[in-house]
């Protein structure tokens, strides 16, 4: 009998050491999920557009979209998700352009059409890039772009947030960082032991330099709205938070007129010359 729980207990832990073994060198993999393929632009929903190609600050090409809208007292630069490529962000394109806004989303290295492998660094270097593409290429003036990031992108969003001047940056339905996700997801392993990725998008906000507005739904069944609010209490103020609606993927869409309501309020606010730090909530 004694021999029997041995070795049970062997197998036991063989397994939980392999699975940790799967997990240690398969997190870039499970992190990004590029599609190559982009069956779809803007045109398809109406949408004129410039199909721009950029390059990095170590030599990569990437692809990306600047849709411009007529008298546009803003625009949006767009870091998307962990999943698919800018073709899969095509209706927060054109609900951007009805309310009035220019947008340029990109493609982070490894997805869609542009070049390279993703990594972390890789993913800041890629909105460095954008960012700059938009203010020296475009001459689209800081003061005007507004850096919003969504889930993956919103850390990614944030990190710029910290680097660069803008009018603002939005962070919708993001984790406040790799390890408190993935020890969210994986309770029994240790994974702070052995993450190989940061993405502490709570610190990159604690260091914006611009006002913040988090938005966050308690339905995200991914991401929990906790770290929603984790995110917001690290920001600095000038800030906000707006409480959606939906789960993690469809919170913009199952709002409605919410999340419209949402940025034009705070479009309003930071657009307003005698901006003050103040902290206001909504839900």
């Amino acid at each position: 009998m004694g021999s029997m729980w041995l070795y049970l207990g062997a197998a036991v832990v063989a397994v939980y050491a392999g699975f940790g073994l799967v997990l240690l060198f398969t997190q870039s993999r499970l992190l990004y999920r590029p599609v190559r393929d982009i069956a779809f632009t803007p045109e398809d929903m109406g949408l004129d557009f410039e199909d721009v190609t950029f390059r990095t600050q170590d030599g990569l090409a990437l692809n990306g979209w600047y849709v411009a809208a007529d008298d546009a007292p803003f625009t949006i630069l767009f870091c998307h998700g962990n999943a698919g490529n800018i073709m899969h962000r095509l209706d927060t394109l054109a609900l951007f352009h009805r309310l009035g806004l220019s947008c340029f989303v990109f493609d982070y290295r490894g997805y869609g059409r542009s070049e390279g492998r993703p990594t972390e660094v890789g993913t800041y270097r890629d909105a460095l890039a954008a960012y700059e593409w938009l203010t020296r290429t475009k001459g689209v003036p800081a003061e005007q772009i507004v850096l919003f990031g969504r889930s993956l992108g919103g850390s990614v969003a944030a990190y710029l947030a910290s680097q660069v001047d803008a009018r603002a940056v939005v962070v919708e339905s993001a984790f406040t960082s790799y390890a408190d996700m993935g020890a969210r997801i994986y309770p029994y392993m240790p994974v702070r032991l052995f993450a190989r990725f940061r993405y502490n998008t709570r610190a990159h906000l604690a260091k914006a330099r611009c006002p913040v507005l988090v938005m966050h739904s308690r339905e995200d069944r991914l991401v929990p709205f906790k770290f929603g609010r984790r995110l917001f209490e690290a920001a600095p103020e000038p800030k906000r938070f707006v409480e959606i609606k939906g789960d993690h993927n469809d919170g913009y869409l199952t709002s409605g007129d919410l999340y419209k309501d949402a940025w034009i309020e705070w479009l309003d606010f930071v657009g307003d010359d005698r901006l003050e730090p103040a902290v206001r909530e909504t839900s």
